[in-house]
């Protein structure tokens, strides 16, 4: 079952329960989707998991401000639809997992200073694309670095 398949069935369960929150979560992976198959990149799970990662990313840092505003309401629909999204997306690693890959791809890339973390982060994000957050990637790199 592809992940529109999937979508499509979600919604119509989620209008069935009268689950607004989820179904609005729903609707926007649902027309990332539609704008994805519209670009020329259909078929393409990259392009879905990166489309669905943004989507996580876009609501955590708004839910951010909207705690820094003192707007705890606001925060938690813009996290509540955090969490329906990143069920669609793989498994996210633990720091711990991150942290023995780069240390591999440190190792590979022949990498010993913070000079090298340029090329250190092209493998990285590469091989970890959709397992683990950039930011968090990008961390532990110069702490390993460091």
């Amino acid at each position: 079952m592809s992940l529109e398949e999937k979508i499509n069935a979600d919604i119509k369960a989620a209008m069935l329960a009268k689950e607004a929150q989820k179904l609005e979560a729903l609707r926007a992976i649902k027309s990332a989707i539609l704008l994805i198959k519209t670009s020329g990149e259909a078929n393409n799970p990259d392009a879905e998991i990166k489309a669905l990662q943004k989507m996580v990313k876009q609501r955590k840092e708004t839910a951010e401000i909207y705690q820094k505003q003192n707007r705890p309401d606001l925060a938690e629909v813009e996290l509540a639809q955090a969490a329906v999204i990143e069920k669609y997306l793989p498994a996210q690693m633990s720091e711990d997992e991150i942290r023995e890959a780069l240390k591999q791809i440190i190792a590979q890339v022949g990498a010993a200073s913070p000079a090298d973390m340029g090329k250190v982060m092209g493998v990285a994000t590469k091989e970890l694309s959709g397992k683990a957050d950039g930011k968090t990637i990008s961390a532990i790199v110069k702490q390993l670095l460091g």
